[in-house]
């Protein structure tokens, strides 16, 4: 049957047929679709992991015990999972087990541009790249059958434009694999004398892998009249080629973007006057090409920054882009920016009040760097904000203890921001770290994490109880405000960073976006108090505006959270 599916939602139909029977990820645009889609299969568990080397650790376990699994996670993600990645190359499998990843060239929500094709070369596993919705479902069942033939695990690369497009795929029936485990020593005990005689395997397993690639289905190459100039391309930017250059000149389409073939380039190379080699951020192909003594052109021409399209491609190629329609308006742009009745959006407040040096996180409250908040200092990665503000304040020698926080959400808490914290308290540092803690994975679309108390399927399952949890590891002082209370959180923030030890706040109010929160009437604004001095401006809620010199609450935003009342000392915003 055919349908119209999203990249990921292809990768999900694709594990099903396979007889994939365990899922674990950890959420992360643009990858986040992929779980949840395969969840709604009832012949498939899965789950969300507090990270994702948790998820690839249980996905092991999975494969080793004989059933076919599958961990998902962006591109940073697979910085945190890069761990037992590096070793399964040496351990191999038991039944198939395969790893997507999803790139974000453009960083349409990543701190990072990182091209996740490098992993697969270090770690010397093989890389299958999708390049729609139809090669998304029937790689993601190749490479089961590849992980098993080659004892591998298998990454398939997504990107965004890839992930979150859609076209037309043709499902098919799944296939159920089960595999007996059989104890290994040898195999699966990474210990020194194990491991080194795991390494000439790998190193075996990748000449195999070479031999493959040059007659795989999936590396193809269509021919073109036109000699004068030949593409190799993977991925998206094949899309774009095809879309500007149509069938004039030969392309080579590269599915299997790790190891890639050495003949089937060269013969390709040879058989057209100049080589374009069209890919999205690094120069990967180009310098396997280059290492291969083949001249070609590419990263001269097409910058390792930002993503491609293909008026980019027409662009530098000289062509014009007939196709699609151009808009003749100038669109307003639209900055990034708290939801109106954000729970985060009083606490920043509070925190830029005071001038607080604010060590930031991963998460929507990463949005508190955004004018006019400004409260943020640094963002580095999943839980860096804990273990940040402890070497800050220790490399000061306590002249930072008392106007320093840390900011970090409650899924990016048990994500890694954990262990950060147990360094504080072991030793002994004297700095304050804030969970905000939302009651959901917001950044990413509302996923469920260990402190909600519902599973990926949202059945009732243990929740972790963040102050019990945070005392357990030797933090004596814990305490809960309310955001919405300017007031209450002023005061916490100052009696916590006068305290002589360290200490977490929690600042729990749920997001304003769920479906289950409650909301009161929209304010309005009384048109005679108001004199226009913008005081409610200065925590920039997107719900309130200044019209002709006046206050305007926009109603249909607006969640009357209060926040903006106790800004306003004349009483000019009030209560429907």
């Amino acid at each position: 049957m055919k349908q119209l599916m999203l990249g990921n939602e292809a990768v999900a139909r694709g594990l099903y047929e396979a007889g994939c029977a365990f899922v674990s990820s950890y959420p992360g645009t643009p990858s986040t679709e992929i779980t949840e889609a395969i969840a709604k299969y009832p012949e498939v568990y899965a789950e969300w992991a507090p990270n994702e080397k948790v998820a690839m650790e249980a996905a092991f376990g999975a494969s080793l015990a004989g059933r076919r699994s599958f961990c998902g996670m962006k591109h940073v993600g697979l910085n945190v999972a890069a761990d037992p990645l590096f070793t399964l190359s040496y351990t191999g499998v038991n039944a198939g087990m395969v790893i997507g990843v999803a790139d974000d060239a453009g960083m349409h929500s990543s701190q990072n541009e990182q091209d996740s094709r490098h992993y697969a070369r270090a770690a010397k596993v093989p890389m299958l790249e999708p390049s729609d919705s139809a090669e998304a479902l029937a790689m993601t069942k190749l490479a089961y059958e590849l992980s098993e033939k080659f004892d591998t695990p298998v990454l398939v690369k997504m990107c965004t434009r890839v992930s979150h497009s859609q076209s037309v795929v043709e499902t098919g029936e799944r296939v159920e694999h089960l595999k007996e485990y059989q104890k290994d020593i040898a195999k699966y005990v990474m210990m020194p004398g194990n491991a080194k005689r795991r390494h000439p395997v790998v190193e075996a397993r990748t000449r195999a892998l070479v031999e493959y690639a040059e007659s795989c289905e999936i590396n193809v190459v269509e021919e073109g009249e036109d000699k004068s100039v030949g593409f190799i391309t993977s991925s998206t930017s094949y899309q774009y080629i095809k879309e500007v250059m149509g069938d004039k000149h030969p392309v080579m389409k590269l599915g299997l973007i790790w190891p890639m073939p050495e003949e089937k380039i060269r013969n390709f190379a040879a058989s057209v006057e100049k080589l374009v080699i069209v890919e999205e951020l690094d120069g990967f192909i180009q310098s396997h090409c280059r290492d291969l003594g083949i001249q070609c052109v590419g990263k001269e021409v097409f910058s390792c920054i930002d993503e491609l399209s293909q008026n980019k491609v027409a662009a530098q190629l000289g062509k014009d882009v007939v196709s699609g329609t151009k808009l003749e308006e100038n669109i307003p742009p639209r900055p990034p920016v708290m939801c109106a009745g954000c729970p985060h959006r009083g606490l920043f407040y509070t925190l830029k009040k005071n001038k607080l040096t604010v060590l930031g996180d991963i998460g929507c409250y990463t949005l508190g760097a955004v004018a006019p908040l400004a409260a943020v200092d640094s963002v580095i990665c999943m839980g860096a904000s804990v273990s940040g503000i402890h070497g800050f304040c220790k490399s000061q020698n306590g002249a930072a203890d008392n106007k320093t926080v840390a900011v970090i959400g409650d899924s990016t808490f048990m994500h890694s921001g954990i262990t950060g914290l147990v360094n504080m308290a072991y030793n002994e540092s004297n700095a304050t770290v804030i969970i905000v803690d939302n009651s959901i994975t917001g950044m990413t679309g509302h996923q469920q994490n260990p402190t909600t108390g519902f599973n990926l399927k949202g059945d009732p399952c243990a929740k972790i109880d963040l102050e019990t949890l945070c005392r357990a590891v030797g933090i004596k002082r814990v305490r809960v405000v309310d955001p919405y209370d300017l007031k209450q959180c002023d005061e916490a923030i100052k009696e916590e960073l006068a305290a002589e030890e360290p200490s977490v706040i929690i600042s729990r109010r749920p997001c304003a976006l769920l479906k289950y929160v409650k909301h009161k009437a929209p304010l309005t604004v009384d048109q005679d108090k108001c004199v226009g001095c913008k005081a409610c401006m200065k925590i920039g809620c997107p719900a309130i505006s200044m019209v002709d010199g006046k206050a305007k609450v926009d109603a249909t935003q607006c969640v009357g959270c209060g926040v903006c009342q106790q800004l306003c000392k004349l009483g000019a915003l009030k209560e429907v």
